[in-house]
């Protein structure tokens, strides 16, 4: 299965969204640590609404725990980062990959991009700046599911 990670998240409403994401998918969602909100947020659970209950959560103290985690796992890291060099559709997703989401104010820093086993892009036209990392998120994890043949079955 395809997880997705979110590198110390700041915005409570996103991991929100992606809590829902996480749980009507079947995908577990990795949160970084330290978080820019208090997990309890009530954003937070506002935007994840009921499907708290349903989404695989696992929250990392921080970095060194996670990249422990996926290590130990034999898991492979994709990193989502405007630096990328591939197009998302473009990148050969593998059953147990783990799509890491930057932070929304300042990405990732330099060691987890070194650290990272694949660098994706979602191309977009040049005047733009970003696309809302909840939808970016959306976006990959879908083309990844596509590609590996974990959507849920209906």
């Amino acid at each position: 299965m395809i997880d997705l990670a979110l590198y110390q998240p700041d915005i409570a409403q996103n991991t929100g969204t992606l809590i829902r994401l996480a749980a009507c998918l079947g995908t577990t969602l990795h949160v970084i640590g330290p978080a820019g909100f208090d997990m309890s947020d009530r954003n937070l659970k506002r935007a994840g609404m009921d499907y708290i209950e349903l989404a695989t959560v696992v929250r990392h103290v921080g970095w060194t725990d996670f990249e422990a985690y996926a290590t130990g796992a034999g898991r492979r890291l994709v990193l989502a980062t405007t630096r990328g060099s591939v197009p998302y559709a473009d990148f050969a997703f593998r059953d147990g990959d783990i799509v890491l989401m930057g932070r929304e104010s300042a990405g990732v820093p330099e060691a987890v991009h070194e650290r990272a086993d694949g660098r994706i892009v979602i191309p977009m036209r040049p005047e733009a700046r970003s696309i809302n990392m909840a939808l970016s998120a959306g976006m990959i994890l879908g083309e990844a599911l596509r590609q590996t043949g974990n959507f849920p079955k209906l």
